[in-house]
């Protein structure tokens, strides 16, 4: 990954609490795993930033490398990375997302 695209990934969580790197966009989710975890983002009433993979590839490959984690979607809350969909969804099931993104 170049510093470009690091420095566009950091200053984007830096401006965002929550920030949801994804396969299309939060209005037109591109695949099932970003769209359920877009949509439980939705269900608890979270703002967040979705960023589309898609339109960057260089953004799409960097946000793996970024967090080390193969797949998209990816979720951040106050900049640190939670998981990808299974994690979110366990998270959200136990009650966890709700108190990680309120707090």
């Amino acid at each position: 990954m170049d510093d470009s695209t690091k420095q566009k990934i950091q200053e984007t969580l830096d401006a965002n609490r929550v920030v949801l790197f994804m396969k299309g966009s939060k209005l037109f989710p591109q695949c099932g795993f970003s769209a359920q975890v877009a949509g439980i983002l939705k269900q608890l009433d979270v703002p967040f930033k979705d960023v589309n993979v898609l339109q960057d590839p260089e953004l799409r490959q960097g946000i793996k490398d970024f967090a080390n984690w193969p797949t998209i979607p990816q979720l951040y809350v106050d900049g640190k990375f939670v998981g990808g969909c299974d994690i979110v969804a366990d998270l959200y099931e136990s009650g966890e997302l709700q108190k990680l993104v309120s707090g």
